[in-house]
């Protein structure tokens, strides 16, 4: 079972990690939890990026991927206390 994936330089702790191939390209798909100030300045801020260096350690996968899908459950974390689940699908870049 995955518990982390890195974008770039930041590791994400993960839940519901899936993986498949679309036309030879490598396509992962997983949940995580985002809680409101810092670190939800962190993720957006990454986020907005749109293609990253992926890692998953725990399956040794290595690739460039850039996001297919994405959604939050919750739009508003700048409210303290906050925690949105995030839900995120990258697709290899070749």
């Amino acid at each position: 079972m995955v518990s982390k994936v890195q974008l770039d330089n930041m590791v994400i702790n993960v839940t519901g990690f899936q993986q498949e191939f679309i036309d030879e390209k490598r396509k992962i798909t997983f949940d995580f939890k985002v809680r409101s100030g810092e670190e939800y300045h962190d993720i957006t801020t990454l986020l907005y990026k749109q293609t990253f260096d992926v890692k998953v350690p725990e399956k040794n996968i290595e690739f460039r991927g850039t996001i297919s899908n994405y959604s939050t459950s919750i739009t508003n974390l700048y409210e303290e206390g906050n925690v949105g689940d995030f839900k995120l699908e990258l697709v290899e870049v070749k």
